[in-house]
């Protein structure tokens, strides 16, 4: 039997992000929830949010933030072998959006198939990736995080109206000559299966008398509590597997879930003061599986993060699944 040979290690070739166009500030959440832009910010450190519009959709954004990747990667689209789309929003049961994906950006009959693993969906996405590249069944593989959760929250639920948000981010993973993505830890807690879902499934929403789309709900207070300190424990397992302590990081990209949940974590994980921590919700929310490219490709740009750096990936949410790993920064 021939077995193709993959490569020593794989990395982050390149990051893109996409960002819807309208900014939803605050103040146009707070009437329908009863709230404050003050008690939004106290309760999540969010000021502002982006949302699509019906031209940016789930394919389109991907797309988008895609291109970003595989310029950064120098990577031609016709040398990418697999497409993964993590995401909860495409709204077409079949087929994957990363086959439309793939098609766009000019694959040439690239492997394509989406993943649902919800906030934590990017990181499984380059746990895959990884895995791939290194057993040979792809040379460069495009991992994308993507959400337009505008269509699927409430806007007048007042635990969940003000957190999620739209947007894109995409990763560009390929063949490296030095260990550039550590070992993944990941898991679920089926458990708390209940704590983050939508609604009601199809089946009961079309069987009621006036149908109406099946919206997220969280409960909060226990997610806090869960992701504040046991993702603490999966963060620091993934630096134990990369052979890596605190003091060797130089960027910690959480989930961007809550900023008090970020700073648990930061607390709990006795994160050295010269560590950069992500805090792109403050701007973007909660965009689920596009948060962490998002957060990422954001320090690249402003100058927190730069190649070489070394970053810890933790993500958390529904399932309650997780997964984190070390990366260098492309």
């Amino acid at each position: 039997m021939h077995t193709e040979q993959g490569a020593a290690y794989a990395g982050i070739l390149g990051i893109g992000a996409y960002r819807p166009a309208r900014l939803v500030p605050n103040a146009e959440i707070v009437e329908a929830i009863d709230s404050s832009d003050e008690w939004i910010q106290q309760r999540s450190g969010i000021k502002t949010r982006r949302f699509a519009d019906d031209s940016e959709t789930v394919i389109a954004m991907s797309v988008a933030a895609s291109r970003g990747a595989l310029e950064q990667a120098g990577v031609d689209p016709r040398q990418v072998d697999c497409v993964i789309v993590a995401t909860v929003s495409h709204l077409l049961q079949t087929p994957s959006a990363a086959t439309a994906v793939a098609h766009e950006i000019g694959t040439d009959q690239a492997a394509a198939f989406d993943i649902s693993a919800a906030c934590a969906g990017f990181c499984h996405g380059i746990a895959l990736a990884s895995d791939l590249v290194r057993g040979g069944s792809a040379r460069y593989v495009l991992v994308i995080g993507v959400e337009r959760l505008s269509d699927i929250t409430s806007t007048t639920d007042r635990g969940t109206a003000f957190i999620f948000a739209d947007g894109a981010g995409a990763a560009v993973v390929g063949p490296s000559t030095v260990p550039a993505i550590g070992p993944v830890v990941w898991g679920s807690d089926g458990e708390k299966f209940d704590l983050i879902r939508t609604r009601e499934d199809w089946r009961d929403v079309l069987a009621s008398e006036k149908p109406v789309m099946p919206h997220l709900v969280m409960q909060g207070n226990e997610v806090f509590r869960w992701a504040s300190y046991s993702m603490a424990k999966v963060a620091q397992q993934a630096l134990d597997r990369a052979g890596v302590t605190v003091d060797d990081l130089d960027c910690f990209v959480p989930h961007q879930a809550n900023n008090r949940i970020t700073d648990a974590m930061a607390r709990a994980m006795r994160l050295p003061a010269h560590v950069r921590i992500a805090r792109d919700i403050i701007d973007a929310g909660n965009t689920s599986a596009a948060s962490i490219p998002l957060a990422l490709e954001r320090m690249i740009r402003d100058g927190e993060a730069k190649s070489g750096d070394v970053a810890l990936l933790v993500a958390f949410g529904a399932g309650l699944s997780y997964a984190a790993q070390v990366v260098t920064v492309p």
